[in-house]
């Protein structure tokens, strides 16, 4: 059983903020002792129609299967990417059907050259380093989207390989990378 479930509305439905749903008693607890319920502003009535509107395309309750196509797009594109970084022997975090792809980077000097390797390539990469995640542990996150085409993870792919290859973060193939 879980006893909470927490998610966001950001990137998977175009809105903005999140949820936490439990039990009657745990959400009234939350409501009375978290600060954000207290000082935080709620969702524009806005920001809650486009979720209601999301939720109803992916159920198929908008009379199409646009929803589930795009769900199926993006399983097929994030597993296909997870699987190409794993071959290629970088240290993927996370699981198969996720969009959200941490890439170990583990040295701190490694993030600014990842970041800028990648730019230079045409990629634009969210890095994330200390104070974030634990100072040896920094990371990469790709996120993968329904519309992106196989040749443009192709590309990516081919560029993350030479970048990987530069900065030697194959540490799945060998201890250095």
């Amino acid at each position: 059983d879980i006893d909470i479930m927490m998610g966001t509305f950001t990137k998977s439905f175009g809105g903005m903020g999140g949820y936490i749903a439990g039990s009657k008693d745990v959400i009234s607890y939350l409501r009375r002792r978290c600060a954000g319920s207290a000082y935080h502003n709620s969702l524009s009535p806005v920001v809650c129609q486009q979720v209601i509107s999301s939720f109803k395309v992916v159920m198929g309750e908008d009379g199409t299967n646009i929803g589930k196509q795009k769900i199926q797009a993006l399983r097929d594109n994030s597993n296909y990417f997870r699987m190409r970084l794993q071959e290629m022997g970088l240290t993927v975090l996370g699981h198969f059907d996720s969009p959200i792809m941490p890439v170990m980077l583990y040295n701190p000097t490694k993030i600014a050259a990842f970041s800028r390797e990648c730019y230079k390539r045409g990629l634009a990469v969210v890095v994330v380093g200390f104070p974030a995640v634990p100072i040896l542990t920094s990371r990469a996150r790709f996120c993968i989207s329904a519309g992106h085409t196989r040749e443009q993870l192709d590309r990516a792919l081919h560029e993350i390989d030479e970048v990987a290859d530069i900065l030697k973060l194959k540490y799945e193939k060998s201890t250095f990378g």
